[in-house]
């Protein structure tokens, strides 16, 4: 007899993508060489400065033992040296900083750090899926929060709606994913003022505000008060193309720090150093490195904007981020037909965006992480998009 699952995961499927890759996986041993537009791992490579310290670290003996659950002191020091050049937001290097493996993990720990089952987290009717599962797997339940189309940011008239007893933590996201709206320090003070008033922590995911930014990055721990209601997630994966590396990190109060290090330190014994000394190098890289970085996703952008025209999509050039969130013509009646008939007909995946929330269900998502001759490519491959119309 095979043993029952556990019942938390009756609330759960199997992620799209993982399901969309073994697709494409299977279409592409038929020999139909699909470009996949859709998943946000970056192509490009890491600094040739961070690779050399990675190489040069796990040639060293002493550095494949178990690590501290904190992470090394060099690590957290360079995180909150970044903090302050770049966000103008001093942090304790000792207290107010937790590496993590990634981000992704720290939704998770977050989320079983600070809720009981039954507590309530608010999460953006649009979003990345992962704020919502991590709430699930916790005992929490999961409260949709609306977005105002105009701006897709919190839209706090209609808070006033929402039943808040028993709400816990409100996940944001700033600069966007998927929309790629940028944040403003107006609605981080608003949300702070508001949070400090119903006594709910924000946790605040901020991976993307390096990417294709034309203003300075914000962090909501800049705003006063806001180390006493936010927590703020960040990465090494998109600003600085180690995805796969799995580096990320949580800033905030100490008394948060330590709450998620309980959590943390029973799930992992700690992150191999060479990794923790090459994300050391990582955050020295000059700023004409990002520049260049961007100068490569702008490229493709305009090819990403060109193709999306001849679609006869709808988009704003003033997204941030790795991704270019575009409304499908009016003529289509159903996105993830329509997205499954390119991907068999003209060998092309987009992301629907409806698994972001059902806000996002006329939408499609465009991943920039493929060389601009993909794009290129497939622009020809759609000239002839020949989808039924309504």
């Amino acid at each position: 007899m095979i043993i029952s699952p556990a019942e938390r995961l009756q609330h759960f499927e199997e992620y799209y993508f993982s399901k969309k890759l073994e697709e494409i996986r299977l279409l592409n041993r038929q020999g139909h060489d699909i470009l996949n537009l859709g998943i946000g791992s970056p192509d490009l490579m890491p600094s040739e400065t961070t690779v050399k310290a990675l190489v040069e670290s796990a040639w060293k003996p002493g550095n494949h033992g178990y690590q501290s659950y904190r992470g090394i002191p060099q690590l957290r020091s360079s995180f909150a040296s970044w903090y302050t050049k770049t966000y103008g937001v001093e942090l304790d290097p000792e207290t107010e900083i937790l590496p993590l493996m990634g981000s992704k993990e720290g939704i998770t720990h977050i989320s079983l750090a600070f809720l009981n089952p039954g507590d309530k987290v608010l999460v953006p009717e649009l979003g990345y899926p992962a704020y919502r599962s991590a709430t699930l797997l916790a005992g929490g339940i999961p409260v949709n929060y609306p977005l105002d189309e105009k701006t897709w940011y919190p839209d706090f008239a209609a808070f006033s709606r929402i039943d808040l007893t028993s709400v816990k933590i409100i996940w944001i996201n700033y600069p966007h994913m998927p929309t790629g709206a940028p944040p403003s320090r107006e609605m981080f003070g608003q949300l702070v003022s508001w949070a400090s008033e119903k006594n709910i922590l924000i946790a605040h995911d901020n991976p993307y505000g390096l990417v294709l930014n034309e203003t300075p990055p914000l962090s909501i721990l800049y705003e006063e008060g806001a180390m006493d209601v936010a927590i703020e997630l960040n990465s090494l994966s998109k600003s600085h193309n180690m995805a796969g590396w799995r580096v990320g990190w949580v800033s905030g109060h100490k008394d948060y720090i330590n709450t998620i290090l309980k959590v943390k330190s029973n799930f992992d014994s700690g992150m191999f150093r060479g990794i923790q000394d090459a994300a050391v190098e990582a955050m020295n890289n000059p700023p004409q490195w990002h520049d260049d970085r961007n100068s490569i996703y702008r490229d493709r952008r305009a090819a990403v904007w060109e193709m999306l025209d001849k679609l006869g999509c709808e988009y704003s050039r003033n997204q941030v981020g790795m991704f270019l969130w575009a409304l499908i013509p009016a003529a289509i009646d159903d996105v993830e037909d329509w997205v499954d008939h390119i991907l068999h007909n003209h060998n092309v995946f987009f992301t629907p965006g409806f698994i972001f929330g059902s806000k996002g269900r006329r939408f499609i998502r465009i991943s920039l992480c493929s060389d601009r001759k993909i794009f290129i490519e497939a622009k020809e491959r759609l000239k002839n998009l020949n989808y039924p119309k309504k």
